[in-house]
């Protein structure tokens, strides 16, 4: 079998997102075991919309 090889988020990207959708203050008092998983896949959702802009943007530009 073959795995996919994941690409991480940095921490500080993970704060903006998490203070983005306004959960950082749960992130900051239990750390990130403590949000919801509706939370943690509502950044993951993020992220990737993030990443598509910026692959859109870089197109444009090139």
């Amino acid at each position: 079998m073959s795995r996919r090889r994941g690409t991480t988020m940095s921490e500080d990207l993970k704060y903006e997102i998490a203070k983005e959708l306004g959960f950082f203050d749960t992130v900051q008092k239990e750390g990130w075991g403590g949000i919801r998983a509706k939370d943690a896949g509502n950044m993951v959702k993020q992220a990737i919309k993030m990443a598509e802009q910026a692959s859109q943007n870089k197109s444009k530009d090139e």
